[in-house]
């Protein structure tokens, strides 16, 4: 990453800050990034707005290249990045949507309340943890065929309901119904299938994270009440998984793919990580087929340890799913290529929108949200570190004007795996945790200091500028009562 980035900043409001298209030859467009005074120290240390930069000047930018208040560094695209594409002319980029295809992120509410679940805290967790593989490598709940994992990654969550993994109305409360019907098994490597066959149902390690949480604050009962977050101290599971090995490898094979073309078409970049195919290209075909597939995978992957977290709720307090009120509210992504509408510059663009580590935030009203979330906006879950808070909110009308109706995605890193490693020691994260009432079950001890609280901006900076930019609303506020952990 070298040295901090000290490029120009220009204040538009108390929200958002602007690196003029002046900045570095070759940008089309000027880049805008969503943070405030307080966020700017932080967004110095690493070179993050330089890779905002960067993607402004790719081919066919629609509108800004832009960042979110979570930015921190990521292959070629930061994460926390948006930029959306002309769909005739513009291009597509797998590093800009990133390894992690699909990664996102899933609330289950229950009727159950901190002071049942507390005492059962270890138990529950434990159970969670065998019913949910995780861990570098680890295999899934279930192994599949090469022509099940077919039907997995083309079909979308409507397999899982015909097996019985998913209730016949989870695809209601999943972003885009946990389906992308452009898959197309055929443009995925036997490499990416042999990686995929046995991690359905898995975790993984990172920043990946399973946790069961309470209601801390509401902030708007309407809305919560919507969401079936209905008095502080519910009980909540939060999920927060992708694709694992399969949608890892397809990135890998696509990037490498598009290197090729770029050299090919004679595509002036600054970076060869922002590898790109024009969207209609046989290449950027190709990858949107097969980022289809890794995005179906994933939800299948969120939706297979739905089914375990709920068996293991049903066995610790000896009540079945249904009973506990087990319900999604919604499933979001926070990598993900989309084929939108939106207007720009007062017009209707057809657009291919680019969120890596970003997440949608539509309104009320809007054909894509939810029917039952309607009135109140599409829930955005944004979860902060293990020993912190996380947030439920909603879009807002003027996320669509402002960021092709998108938000952040997390907390966002504040410092890489490796200084962490150096900084915190497993058992010290683990007492301060548990000091703080919260029950830790990792598959490493890795997993536990490379995710240190420390290592992470404060969430509640990152949703305070979210909700002071007019992209999103606070709604809920939630804490951990026990975490699984790769």
């Amino acid at each position: 990453m070298g040295a901090g980035w000290q490029g120009p900043l220009n204040r538009l409001d108390a929200f958002a800050y602007e690196i003029p298209q002046s900045y570095k030859p070759g940008m089309r467009t000027s880049g805008l990034i969503f943070i405030d005074e307080p966020l700017i120290a932080q967004l110095r240390q690493d070179q993050a707005a330089e890779q905002v930069a960067n993607v402004a000047t790719m081919p066919g930018i629609v509108g800004r290249s832009m960042a979110m208040p979570d930015i921190h560094w990521g292959y070629g695209f930061p994460i926390g990045g948006v930029a959306a594409f002309d769909h005739d002319d513009g291009v597509i980029s797998p590093g800009g949507i990133g390894y992690d295809i699909n990664c996102g992120v899933r609330l289950l509410r229950t009727d159950l309340t901190e002071g049942e679940v507390r005492p059962k805290i270890r138990e529950l967790v434990d159970a969670i943890f065998h019913n949910v593989p995780s861990g570098v490598g680890e295999g899934g709940l279930i192994k599949v065929s090469r022509q099940e994992l077919g039907r997995v990654t083309t079909e979308g969550v409507a397999w899982a309901v015909e097996k019985g993994y998913a209730w016949p109305e989870d695809p209601e409360h999943i972003e885009a119904h946990g389906h992308l019907d452009a898959a197309d098994f055929g443009k995925v490597s036997d490499r990416a299938i042999t990686r995929g066959r046995d991690q359905v149902g898995s975790l993984g390690s990172g920043n990946h994270f399973l946790e069961v949480q309470k209601v801390d604050r509401i902030y708007d009962d309407a809305a919560a009440k919507a969401l079936g977050l209905e008095t502080v101290g519910q009980v909540c599971v939060m999920i927060h998984t992708g694709s694992r090995g399969f949608g890892h490898q397809i990135a890998s094979d696509y990037i490498a793919t598009c290197e090729g073309v770029v050299k090919r078409e004679n595509i002036v970049l600054p970076d060869l990580q922002l590898a790109c195919a024009p969207v209609h290209s046989k290449e950027g075909q190709d990858y949107w087929a097969g980022m289809c597939c890794g995005a179906n995978f994933a939800w299948n992957n969120r939706q297979l340890i739905t089914h375990g977290v709920r068996n293991a709720f049903a066995k610790t307090f000896a009540r079945s799913a249904e009973d506990l009120g087990m319900h999604i509210v919604y499933d979001v992504c926070h990598n993900i290529g989309k084929v939108e509408e939106h207007e720009v510059a007062g017009r209707r663009r057809k657009v291919v929108v680019h969120r890596k580590g970003a997440t949608r935030a539509f309104p009320p009203g809007h054909p894509e949200t939810p029917e039952k979330y309607q009135a109140v906006g599409q829930p955005v879950l944004i979860p902060g570190d293990m020993g912190t808070y996380s947030f439920v909110l909603v879009g807002l009308p003027a996320a669509m004007q402002r960021s092709f109706g998108s938000s952040c995605h997390g907390a966002g890193r504040l410092m890489s795996r490796a200084a962490a490693t150096r900084m915190y020691r497993a058992n010290e994260v683990v007492r301060a945790l548990g000091d703080r009432g919260i029950y830790i079950h990792a598959a490493t001890k890795a997993g536990i200091v490379e995710e240190a609280p420390g290592a992470y901006k404060n969430v509640e900076d990152v949703v305070r500028v979210a909700e002071g930019a007019g992209l999103t609303k606070i709604v809920a506020r939630m804490v951990p009562l026990g975490v699984v952990k790769g």
